[in-house]
């Protein structure tokens, strides 16, 4: 892999692919490049991808303390590196990240967002986030317990039923996701207040360069709405849905989300092949 060091002199790992113009994939909560590897390999048919691991994952290095301050600097040390500009592809929280990143750097270098289901609790759809979401989370690992902060973090932030967990911990992602679990906080900050059941901040983002955001057809009501809310709140927004999707798209689905991603960066691209 290729790195970059970012501002505060955290070593940022990334992959690079392809050619054409640049394309950085930032992962969602709890996953690392591995989640959008074959995206970006699909992707870079057409482009020069850039695939990295966000501060404290994978082979990337941490700095305390964290702020999502430093996490828009490692996309900006990455862009740098690209040649000054690049197109942003951002997944769940990680769309989050990307907006805000697009929001601090500005057009210059950020000159397109695909945000795949920014998970935005805007209204009753579903239960908000615990307030103390984040304190909680640093108070498990803070007594060094992953395991618990993981289960934390799928049952407080995704809703997955309690008993399918131990099921869940079964399988080998779990234990890789133990090894991020310090970074699920990271997370919870960069979403802030906007998963409260509160409509979304309108002095957050200062936004106007293309974005799509992209919901799966199959997913729960409050992406839809979070799609929908962005669209009133950015001047160049657009929401599509991709048919017979859910959240899992990035890896379930990567050949049908990449012509997506494609067609929207770059419209003369070829359809990606599948």
């Amino acid at each position: 892999m290729n790195s970059v060091m970012s501002n505060d002199g955290t070593r940022i790992f990334y992959e690079k692919k392809g050619a054409g113009p640049a394309v950085i994939l930032v992962a969602a909560a709890a996953s690392d490049h591995n989640d959008t590897k074959r995206l970006g390999e699909l992707l870079s048919e057409h482009f020069t991808v850039c695939n990295y691991d966000r501060r404290g994952r994978g082979s990337s290095t941490d700095t305390a303390p964290y702020a999502v301050e430093r996490e828009i600097e490692d996309i900006d040390s990455l862009i740098q590196e690209a040649g000054g500009s690049a197109y942003v592809f951002g997944s769940s929280s990680g769309a989050v990240l990307a907006l805000d990143a697009a929001s601090r750097l500005g057009s210059s270098k950020v000159r397109k967002l695909f945000l795949y289901e920014p998970p935005f609790i805007i209204d009753d759809s579903r239960e908000p986030v615990p307030a103390e979401y984040v304190q909680h989370l640093n108070a498990l690992m803070a007594e060094h317990r992953r395991s618990d902060a993981v289960e934390y973090f799928m049952t407080a932030a995704l809703e997955i039923p309690a008993e399918y967990i131990e099921f869940m911990k079964a399988d080998p992602s779990w234990q890789v996701m133990e090894g991020m679990a310090h970074t699920l906080a990271y997370d919870g900050m960069i979403m802030g207040s906007t998963q409260s059941g509160q409509p979304l901040p309108t002095a957050r983002w200062d936004v106007d360069v293309p974005v799509m955001v992209m919901t799966g057809e199959n997913s729960g009501p409050m992406f839809h709405g979070a799609a929908s809310a962005l669209v009133d709140l950015l001047p160049q927004c657009e929401h599509r849905m991709l048919s017979g999707q859910d959240h899992s798209a990035v890896v379930m689905a990567p050949e049908v989300l990449a012509s997506e991603v494609s067609g929207f960066l770059q419209p003369s691209a070829d359809q990606i092949p599948r």
